[in-house]
């Protein structure tokens, strides 16, 4: 029989289906449509309930995410849910603050978290909720401290300069395995709320550049590009004087 927890239920909400259209009916993201009914998990990615101790109620799926998501009750009656790591089980105490004991789910300022350790659900700014490193089996490393920042090289390889007052969590998230994972019929494609994508070689030339010719063709130009005509596979888009470039210390690996 299933264990029903109390209080769980405001921390749900109704999730609306928008099949990728914006607020005049437009496309403005394709190939989404369709899907199976989901609430939304409401996660506590601030972690400002200092403290105060907690402890796992249950680890649940969340239909939102890769990763699992934990449910904490706190010693003051309140529920939340957080980001799961990996060795996080049912009855573990979980708590943050600025001195907190180095294990996986207790969160606590950048500043005071060893160098060497593994990391998620990394703030880029304080007081904002994290930003960084929410996928499931993915982990940032504390490299080094400097001043008022502190150096996290992320999943990708990039080292990036972050202010030592964000809050960031122990561990490694869960789920890892994830990636292999193989969808053994289309149907459980669309109730993940995604359609069909095709091919610009096999569209018409007026719905894709690369569209039209008989039979098999290439893209028949020097580089690919987007339904809309901008070059794509390669092409940078990030601004040349984004602000944030002065925080990044080594790019990620090619």
């Amino acid at each position: 029989m299933t264990q029903i927890i109390k209080g769980v239920k405001k921390l749900k909400e109704i999730l609306t289906k928008t099949g990728g259209r914006d607020s005049q009916g437009h496309i403005s993201v394709r190939h989404i449509g369709g899907r199976h009914k989901r609430l939304y998990r409401i996660i506590d990615f601030r972690r400002d309930k200092f403290n105060i101790s907690s402890k796992v109620v249950s680890i649940e799926y969340d239909p939102n995410r890769n990763a699992n998501v934990a449910l904490l009750n706190y010693a003051d009656g309140e529920k939340r849910y957080i980001l799961a790591p990996e060795s996080l089980k049912v009855d573990d105490e979980v708590i943050s603050g600025q001195k907190i004991e180095i294990r996986a789910g207790n969160a606590a300022p950048l500043k005071n978290i060893p160098v060497g350790t593994i990391v998620h659900n990394v703030e880029l700014f304080p007081g904002k909720g994290g930003q960084l490193t929410r996928s499931a089996g993915s982990g940032s490393q504390v490299m080094a401290k400097e001043k008022e920042y502190v150096q996290l090289k992320m999943q990708s390889g990039e080292i990036r300069k972050i202010n030592e007052n964000c809050i960031a969590t122990i561990g490694v998230l869960s789920r890892g395995d994830i990636k292999n994972i193989k969808l053994l019929k289309a149907g459980q494609k669309r109730h993940l709320g995604i359609r069909p994508g095709v091919r610009g070689v096999a569209m018409s030339p007026r719905d894709h550049p690369h569209g039209g010719g008989e039979g098999r063709s290439g893209i028949g130009m020097s580089s690919p590009k987007t339904p809309w005509g901008k070059k794509t596979l390669g092409k940078k888009t990030r601004k040349k004087n984004k602000s944030s470039n002065k925080m990044i210390v080594a790019r990620r690996k090619r």
